[in-house]
């Protein structure tokens, strides 16, 4: 097993980009988010490195950049370009840290299509990742959590737990009942996140983590 964590959401908006950079800080990772998508709100890369407060970490660069703000397949479509998820997987080996973990970030959920025939959860498996599931709690999560919870378990992927972000809800000791896989910890709502909150929270996180 190689020393990768990929991060899903049970959606988008879940909180998927701060608990990576969370993450990311807590364990002095290397951070990597394979493709983005709506270029115009800015890169989750960039966001991560203003976040980050270790001298350790290094972001690496996308393997692909696309303008759309839609789903991998449909931005790529709409500029030209085909997804090479091999190109990605190769990619991935030359970016891993000899000897600390390598945090990728997916686009949204499991079932977001990278390429015509190929979704995010295949590309955990080919970058035979580990996973954390960040969570938020809305109208629908628990649908949600379960269904991912689901598929990771049917497709036989290692999960390490559960991230839960934003408002507290009794729903996520429910979620980690029925699903089976701890929770590793929660991201508070906070009105302004920056480095301090971000070096807070992984010192918080820490332990579950190691």
């Amino acid at each position: 097993m190689t020393n990768r964590i990929f991060i899903t959401g049970i959606g988008t908006g879940v909180g998927k980009t701060i608990s990576s950079a969370i993450i990311t800080e807590s364990l002095q990772a290397d951070y990597w988010k394979p493709v983005q998508t709506g270029l115009t709100e800015g890169t989750d890369t960039d966001t991560i490195k203003s976040l980050l407060s270790n001298p350790v970490s290094k972001c690496h660069r996308e393997a692909y950049c696309l303008k759309e703000p839609a789903s991998p397949h449909l931005a790529a479509r709409l500029e030209g370009i085909t997804i090479n998820v091999k190109r990605i997987t190769e990619i991935a080996d030359t970016y891993q840290p000899a000897n600390r973990p390598f945090i990728i970030e997916g686009a949204g959920g499991l079932m977001v299509p990278i390429t015509d025939t190929i979704f995010t959860i295949d590309l955990i498996r080919q970058l035979k990742a580990r996973v954390i599931i960040v969570a938020g709690n809305y109208l629908g999560s628990i649908n949600h959590s379960l269904l991912t919870a689901s598929v990771l378990k049917q497709e036989k992927i290692p999960v390490l737990g559960w991230i839960f972000s934003g408002d507290t809800h009794s729903n996520e000791d429910e979620v980690v009942a029925w699903s089976g896989f701890p929770k590793l910890g929660r991201i508070p709502q906070a009105s302004h996140i920056d480095k301090a909150f971000v070096k807070e929270q992984a010192e918080k996180l820490s332990l579950q983590l190691k």
